[in-house]
């Protein structure tokens, strides 16, 4: 059974708008297995890992590109 987030209107995986592909729902680390958020491809060695925020949407603003 494939997600799709139907309120998502740009891919998260390319530079396009959403064609429900469904390749965004597929585990990372193993290809053909679709992710169950186990969480192993966010594990690190580091003390602390890192997330660049490049845009924060609320309810107000829109995405315009």
């Amino acid at each position: 059974m494939r997600v799709y987030n139907i309120d998502m209107k740009d891919c998260v995986l390319y530079d396009r708008e959403c064609i429900e592909c469904g390749e965004c729902n597929y585990c990372d680390l193993v290809e053909d297995k679709l992710c169950d958020n186990c969480g192993k491809c966010l594990e690190s060695d580091g003390e602390y890992n890192a997330v660049k925020i490049t845009k924060i949407y609320t309810d107000k603003t829109t995405k315009k590109q």
